[in-house]
């Protein structure tokens, strides 16, 4: 069975961090969510404006893919949590690419607050076979010291071989 790692990482690079992981354990190709105008700013600055762009709905526009998902069985999609739920690149990514048919596997990383992320992402995978979702709790700072325990997150990549 054919893997593809897609995420989309920002600010302190949390998801990419997990997401490396899983590559590392499944050797699935891997491949990054880029918004075709980068976030720029602080932290602050960068948080406030997906907190506004999460409450407008808003959807930025992507860089190509570089990947042809047609290729591959599973998909393991990948976000950071803003303000409860998926980030927007990854809102636009799921709003562009049918996953029906494919295994779907879904992650989150945040900082405290797991909310609605992983349902509002499996309502958008309509048709794909969701076969595992995960969250992985980070400081409430935004900083990038784990507080799911390692070992647990192991375990659970464990079972995506």
């Amino acid at each position: 069975m054919k893997k593809l790692i897609i995420y989309y990482s920002q600010a302190r690079g949390n998801t990419r961090r997990i997401a490396k992981m899983i590559q590392q354990a499944t050797g699935a190709d891997m491949e990054e969510i880029a918004t075709v105008t980068p976030y720029t700013g602080s932290y602050e600055e960068i948080v406030n404006q997906g907190q506004r762009e999460v409450k407008a709905g808003f959807m930025p526009e992507l860089k190509p893919m570089q990947s042809d998902l047609a290729q591959y069985d599973e998909i393991i999609l990948g976000t950071p949590t803003w303000w409860y739920t998926m980030a927007p690149a990854v809102r636009t990514f799921l709003t562009q690419h049918d996953l029906a048919g494919k295994k779907v596997v879904l992650f989150q990383t945040h900082g405290g607050w797991p909310s609605h992320c992983l349902k509002d992402m499996e309502k958008m995978c309509n048709g794909a076979d969701i076969v595992s979702t995960y969250s992985v709790q980070f400081d409430s700072t935004g900083g990038a010291h784990l507080e799911t325990p390692l070992a647990d997150i192991e375990q659970w990549i464990q079972t995506l071989k």
